[in-house]
């Protein structure tokens, strides 16, 4: 089969990794691609922006099924040009993608279909006085969240009032991040415990992937800004049978049939982001692709062909497909620029990338590379590479994964030490 996948980064170098395993392995372009992607496959200098370049490529390219990597082209409509052109795509239509694109779509719809989470109300700059009185009813912590796509940065966790004030008008005044802001939500903060649940759905049909905790903050102990995820593991052990059964139950299939409800069905791969408070599970936000960093944790740990479940999936047979439960365990760690998530600067030599992943069950996902006119390999974004191990358990996964991180340097190079302690914690605690 001729596929094309789309995007640069992490996330696409393990789909494109575990897609050439199939059996025969497709023939696979990735746009525009990383130096590790190419590996298995021809990158194309296409940016995965440019809709009207893609779709012509994959004309001109008899590509046959079109995998979307990134957020932003689903939500300006890659899914729905390339369909309109007879190609199936992994991934959900521009009026589906809202789900991630809108917050504020994704809060009505929650409420309106009775899917638990936090308490919320919404506001452009013209209500600024308005929702600063808001926050002021609410108290701190609380959660400011900017409508739009911003990059897995636009949802800040105010401990103070202070600090919701600037975020706010950081967000509707300043326009941190342009359009995205124009609207912001303004949330009840969740306590409890994050987690991540992806599916593969079409319409109210899917398959369960393994569950995963990311590690969004820059600095231990879950510290510092936010990032696009400094790293992950898998299965999560938070998420028990049980509480995986109730989150089926309670929020992907009110989520999936809702969709269907509204006339706009789900295709592809969703990634519901949970709080599980004492309440029982909470959707955070929804995302209409699947995580990165967690891709590189999931990826590894299924044991399926995965062309054969898009295949089924395109082809509206995931009622027959059915998914083994993840045996081991799998732990990523990134290995982010110096100044990530602010600025940052690029071109930095990248070294002993070949030496850690010679290591038993170590895969080393490129995101923020490239390779310059010698052919060496460098840094060019702020999350440059990430580092995956996996093993019968987490424990040892990590330990695989940290001493493939001791193989590798570039100048700057910074990276959380403490990736998995939570997972580590709750099954110590399941022992006692």
């Amino acid at each position: 089969m001729r596929i094309l996948l789309v995007g640069s980064g992490g996330r696409e170098h393990a789909l494109a990794w575990k897609l050439a395993q199939g059996t025969p392995p497709p023939t696979l372009f990735i746009a525009p691609g990383n130096p590790g992607t190419a590996a298995y496959g021809t990158n194309v200098d296409l940016s995965a922006h440019d809709i009207a370049g893609l779709c012509a490529f994959a004309e001109d390219h008899a590509i046959e099924l079109v995998v979307v990597g990134p957020e932003r082209p689903l939500v300006e409509g890659l899914a729905d040009q390339m369909e309109a052109r007879g190609i199936p795509v992994i991934g959900p239509s521009a009026q589906a993608a809202q789900l991630e694109g809108s917050k504020a779509f994704a809060k009505s719809f929650m409420a309106r279909h009775h899917i638990p989470t936090a308490d919320y109300r919404t506001f452009t700059a013209a209500q600024f006085e308005e929702a600063r009185a808001h926050l002021h009813a609410l108290g701190a912590p609380v959660v400011v969240k900017a409508s739009g796509l911003a990059a897995g940065k636009g949802a800040v966790v105010c401990a103070s009032l202070e600090e919701a004030e600037a975020t706010l008008a950081e967000m509707l005044q300043d326009r941190r991040f342009g359009v995205a802001s124009d609207e912001v939500v303004i949330e009840a903060f969740m306590e409890g415990e994050e987690a991540s649940v992806f599916v593969l759905a079409h319409g109210a049909s899917y398959v369960l992937l393994a569950t995963a905790q990311d590690h969004k903050r820059i600095g231990e102990g879950d510290t510092g800004p936010n990032t696009g995820g400094m790293g992950a593991y898998a299965p999560a052990p938070i998420m028990t049978p049980a509480l995986l059964a109730q989150t089926r139950q309670e929020i992907i299939e009110p989520t999936l049939q809702g969709m269907v409800a509204e006339k706009i069905p789900y295709k592809g791969f969703l990634y519901v982001g949970l709080m599980i408070t004492a309440a029982g599970p909470k959707v955070v936000e929804y995302n209409c692709r699947m995580g990165d960093p967690e891709t590189q944790v999931v990826m590894p740990l299924l044991q399926e062909n995965l062309l054969d479940v898009f295949t089924a999936l395109v082809e509206n047979r995931l009622g027959d497909v059915s998914l083994a439960p993840a045996e081991r365990a799998a732990a990523c760690v990134v290995l982010a620029s110096k100044g990530y998530p602010g600025a940052y600067p690029k071109g930095f030599s990248i070294h002993g990338v070949s030496e850690a992943a010679e290591a038993a069950d170590v895969l080393v996902f490129q995101a923020g590379t490239r390779q310059s006119d010698e052919g060496v390999l460098e840094t060019s974004g702020g999350r440059v590479l990430g580092v995956t191990a996996t093993a019968e358990d987490l424990q040892d996964a990590l330990d695989r994964a940290y001493a493939a991180v001791d193989q590798i340097c570039f100048e700057g190079m910074q990276y959380r030490r403490d990736i998995g302690q939570k997972g580590l914690q709750r099954l110590a605690e399941g022992e006692h």
